[in-house]
C-alpha cells in the first residue's frame, strides 16, 4: 500500500537488482544525478574481534531478527534451548524476549557494563524480565567455546569492572552454556558499499557519514539520513524526518542552480 501510494505520485521510479559495491557505486551516481541521498543503514554487525566468531551457532540478533519478521511459520524457525544474547540496547532486548517467547528454555542477555548503561530502557528491560530472560552485567566475551563437531557450546566471560573511570577486568571468569549465541553490539557499514574512490572522500564521525543539520554530506550534491549518519537515536521515524530535511534541500539547491542558469 504504500509503494502504491508513492508510485501514484508521479515521477519516481524504482530500480530493483542495483547494488552498491556490486554493480553500482556512488562515483557513477554522482555523475547521473543532480542529488544523491544515501539511506544505507548500518547493513552488517559489528564483530566480536574473537576466535571462532565465525563457528556455527554464533550469529547477528539482526539476522534471527529478519528471519522471523518474514517468517509465515515461526514453527518452522530454527530454536535453540539454550542461547545468550550479547548486548544491551533495543536489538539485545527484542532478540532476548522473542527467543523466550518462542520456547527457549534458558535465555541470558550479557552485558560488559552496569544497568545503568544499558542502551534499553528501564520499561524494556522489565518487559525481558517478564519473559524470563536473566540479565548478566559487568562481564566481556573472553572465548567462543566449541563442541567436538566445532558447533558453539558456550561462552567463557571475563568480569568487568570500572576503575579510573575505564572498564577493566577483575581477573575472574565465567562460563555459560549455550547452543547458540547472537551478536547484538551494534551495527556497521557493508565494508563494500561504500568503497568506491569518490565514496571514500566521505567525511566520516566515527563510523558514520559525517552531515550538517541539512543532511549535507562533505561531498557536494550527495545528501545522507538514517542510522548511516551521526545524528540523534537510532530510529524510524527519525529516518523518515531526514529524508523530508534531505528532500527540501535539495530542492532548494537545485532551484538556486536553475535561477544561476
Amino acid at each position: 500500500q504504500e509503494l502504491e501510494f508513492l508510485l501514484g505520485i508521479g515521477g519516481i521510479e524504482i530500480r530493483h537488482g542495483h547494488k552498491l559495491g556490486a554493480n553500482l557505486s556512488l562515483s557513477r551516481l554522482h555523475q547521473e544525478f543532480d542529488a544523491v541521498f544515501l539511506g544505507l543503514g548500518l547493513a552488517a554487525s559489528k564483530q566480536l574481534g574473537l576466535e571462532h566468531e565465525d563457528a556455527p551457532g554464533l550469529l547477528a540478533a539482526t539476522d534471527y531478527i529478519r528471519e522471523l519478521r518474514q517468517a509465515d511459520d515461526l514453527s518452522q524457525l530454527p530454536l535453540a534451548d539454550r542461547c545468550i544474547v550479547l548486548g544491551a540496547g533495543n536489538t539485545a532486548i527484542d532478540m532476548a524476549v522473542q527467543m523466550a517467547r518462542l520456547g527457549a528454555r534458558d535465555v541470558n542477555l550479557v552485558y560488559r557494563r552496569g544497568v545503568e548503561d544499558m542502551g534499553a530502557t528501564a520499561h524494556e528491560q522489565e518487559i525481558a524480565k517478564a519473559n524470563q530472560v536473566r540479565l548478566l552485567t559487568w562481564a566481556a566475551p573472553q572465548d567462543v567455546l566449541l563442541d567436538d563437531q566445532g558447533r558453539v557450546r558456550g561462552m567463557r566471560f571475563a568480569r568487568t569492572h570500572m576503575h579510573e573511570g575505564r572498564l577493566q577486568h577483575t581477573g575472574e571468569t565465567f562460563e555459560l552454556a549455550a547452543d547458540a549465541i547472537f551478536k547484538a553490539i551494534g551495527q556497521s557499514f557493508d565494508g563494500g558499499a561504500l568503497a568506491d574512490p569518490l565514496a571514500r572522500e566521505l567525511q566520516r564521525c566515527g563510523e558514520r557519514i559525517q552531515v550538517d543539520e541539512q543532511l549535507r554530506t562533505s561531498i557536494p550534491g550527495v545528501y545522507a539520513g538514517g542510522d548511516c549518519v551521526s545524528l540523534g537515536q537510532d530510529l524510524t521515524v527519525q529516518a523518515v524526518q531526514h529524508g523530508k530535511l534531505a528532500a527540501e534541500a535539495m530542492h532548494a539547491q537545485l532551484m538556486l542552480n536553475v535561477e544561476a542558469a
